[in-house]
This record gives structure tokens, sequence and C-alpha cells, in this order.
């Protein structure tokens, strides 16, 4: 069976580390969606690292990473990550893998972005600008570029011809959007040059015969549920599946090889970028969860809007994805507050609703608390559950009622060793 690992909200929920403190436990990580502008954050022994594409597995020996056909790879940014890990001695030329059937992001995927992005104005929806958006609409077009054929005599050729019809799509938006193409594609092709070095495979018959033999994988996901491009809040959403779905098209393996599906969450919630976002705070208590959290993202830094825990969302997430653990991130972060809200239902156009409606922006939402008693004690040195506040357990006992799931698992700090497992 190949178990899954989601984030259940906007993103940024921590999986990264998550992944890392599970990694133990498994043969292969995959990474199955999305593009760069994940930012998955993990800290131990003293330093931070920061992935963006490749699996959060890399810094385990035993574990092969995979970078699954549903990912969109920037090869500069992927040469950048691959410099980071020399510097740790990490050996990733035998234990990364990149699936042929991944679509590679061009530097004109970027450009595209970007002069799209400009010509909404107001309107715009928040994009990383890193080319995914476009690299994902080359993609279902049948125009994009794979990495498998960079293996091929004519990719180079393919590439041009591509490039020139971005070029022309970039004069149509009729926007100013200055840049130079010629230093953009020297890094590029230096770029690919570094990840040629890599292996390439074909994944659906490599991660099947994983599991005939045997092997434990885990399927790691990118963004949250929330941004998925078919449940999430559309239009402010990223350009693939995030959800446990995703995993199965995005590595080539059926539903029924599915087994534990891990969802990730906050004990608050944050979004970056552009969107309707109900349990938003805008007052001191938002503020100090930003300040506390520090909560910029990881792959942009923008700082990231926060609010109060949003029950019916986490429990749509929780549906969508059949999630069987929850685990919870930051609880650190709430200590000292004296009231803790959760949201347990909302007010949709003058009715009451337990379920997330079609459109949640301000103007037909508005969001229902209940309150709970918040707690004082630092967490970030506890190690079991038995030292949990009353108050933190309380609220996990919530949460888990209102959802169905239990949760398995506590963070109580930035680092692998900041984790709590509840049996």
């Amino acid at each position: 069976m190949i178990d899954l690992l989601l984030g259940l909200q906007w993103g940024d929920e921590g999986k990264g580390k998550v992944v890392d403190v599970l990694t133990r436990n498994y043969d292969i990580i995959a990474r199955f969606q999305g593009g760069p502008n994940a930012g998955h954050t993990l800290i131990f022994d003293g330093n931070k690292h920061v992935l963006h594409t490749i699996p959060s597995g890399i810094f385990h020996p035993r574990a092969m990473n995979l970078v699954g056909n549903g990912v969109v790879i920037d090869p500069v940014i992927f040469k950048k990550e691959l410099e980071n890990l020399s510097r740790h001695n990490i050996n990733f030329k035998e234990r990364l893998l990149i699936s042929r059937k991944a679509h590679i992001i061009l530097p004109t995927h970027r450009l595209l972005d970007a002069a799209s992005e400009k010509m909404k104005g107001k309107a715009k929806i928040g994009s990383t600008l890193k080319g995914i958006g476009p690299t994902y609409m080359d993609k279902t077009g049948r125009n994009g570029i794979r990495v498998g054929d960079l293996e091929l005599s004519d990719w180079k050729e393919r590439y041009s011809n591509l490039c020139h019809k971005h070029l022309k799509m970039i004069k149509f938006y009729e926007v100013e959007l200055e840049f130079d193409l010629d230093a953009m594609e020297k890094e590029f092709f230096e770029a690919i040059e570094v990840l040629r070095e890599l292996q390439f495979i074909d994944s659906e018959a490599y991660i099947n015969k994983a599991l005939r033999d045997k092997k434990s994988i885990l399927a790691e996901g990118a963004q949250g549920s929330l941004l998925d491009i078919d449940f999430g809040t559309y239009p402010y959403v990223t350009s693939s599946n995030t959800t446990a779905a995703g995993a199965c098209t995005g590595l080539g393996v059926a539903p029924s090889r599915i087994g534990s599906v891990y969802g990730i969450f906050k004990a608050y919630t944050t979004r970056v970028g552009s969107g309707p976002f109900p349990t938003e705070l805008f007052d001191e208590d938002g503020k100090t969860m930003a300040r506390i959290g520090n909560e910029f993202g990881a792959t942009t830094g923008r700082p990231r809007r926060c609010g109060w825990l949003d029950l019916i969302a986490l429990k749509y997430a929780v549906e969508i994805n059949g999630v069987t653990n929850l685990m919870m991130m930051k609880g650190d972060v709430l200590s000292g507050f004296k009231t803790i809200k959760a949201c347990t239902s909302y007010t949709y156009k003058g009715k009451e609703i337990l379920h997330l409606p079609y459109n949640i922006e301000p103007e037909n939402v508005s969001v229902n608390y209940t309150e709970f008693e918040g707690w004082d004690e630092d967490l970030t040195a506890i190690t079991s559950p038995s030292q949990m506040p009353e108050n933190l357990k309380d609220y996990i006992r919530f949460i888990e009622d209102f959802v169905g799931v239990k949760v398995s698992l506590v963070s109580v700090g930035p680092d692998r060793n900041q984790t709590i497992r509840i049996e």
C-alpha cells in the first residue's frame, strides 16, 4: 500500500517536517503534484532546510526520493536545491529519481505568468509567478515539454517552437514587461545540463514494482486541499490536484493501493496570496499569531494571513481526502491566548450551514465561533501527551469529535524532535 500525506488548509501546514519525521518508516518518498511554489521547511541539528521540488525524505540515507509525473519542474530552481544539498554531502545522484513524464517549466512560462497576472490588475489571484499555471496549461493543451523529451535529439527544436508561441501570447496581453530572455535562457540551459545528470525513470513502472515488492511508500503532497484546482476556493487556487485523488494520477497508482491518509493542519489557519478567508483576523490576535508562528512563505517570503481554525473547511478537506489520521501543527503558537476560537458553522446568505458552500466570499459568508479557554504553558519542551495542558487536550478532543478523525501527532515547535505522537 502507498500512504499519503496531504495539507488540509491553504498550504503551509508543515508537511515537510512531518515527512521528515515519518521518513524513517518508508523506503520511498514520492512527490506527486505541484511545482516550486511549494516550500517545505525542515529544521534539525540546528540547520534550516527549504525544499521546493525535491521530496522531503532526501535527508534520510535509506529512502529513495521520486519526483512524480504530476510535478512541474523548474530546472533553475531545481539546480539551486541540488547545490544546497551538495553543501550537506547528500548523495542525491543515487537517491533522487525523476519521472520522464514530469513537465518542465520554461523561462517563457514565467514570463507568461507575470504578463497574465499584470493584466488582471486588482483582480490578480496572487500567483507566485513561478510559471506553474502556464506550464499546466501547456500540459492540458498537449504542448508541453517533458523530462523524457530531454533524451530526444529534437528537444531543442521543440523548445524553440513552444518559446516562439509563448512570446506571441505575451504580446497579446499588451502589458509592459521588461525581461532579458537571453540571460534567462543561458541560466535555463545550464540548469538543464545539471538535470540531465540525474536518473530519469518510467516512474509508474517503478512505483508499481515497488508496491509488488512490498516496499513502503509515502506520497508527499504540496500546497493544501483548499488550493485544489477542482475542490479549492477557485479561482484563487493552484493548477494541480492537491487532494488524495491527485496522488493516483500524479504517480500512476490505482485508488485501491492507497493505505493511510495523513492530513496535516495548523492549530489555527493561514493563507498566502489573494482569495476568501472566512476566519481571517485583522486584530492583535492575528498579528500575534503571525509573529509567534513566523508566518512568512517559505518560497516567496510573503506574510501569511492568519485566523482562527476553520472546522467547517477542515471537515470538508477530511471528507474529500478520506483522511485516516490527523496531525496538528504549531500547537505551541497558541500558548498565551486567553481565549481560543474555532469556526463551527457559517451563516450563508442568512442561513446557518455546516458545510463549505460554493462561494465563501465575505459578502455571502460570516462565521460562527465556539470559544475555548486557552493555556499559558510553553509547549516547546514537552515530550509526551501527558505533559500537554488540559485545555489543549480539550481543544484537540473537540476537533476530533467535530471532524470524526483522531489526532495522532501534535507539533510543538519547528525542530523534528518537537513532535508528540498520540496513541
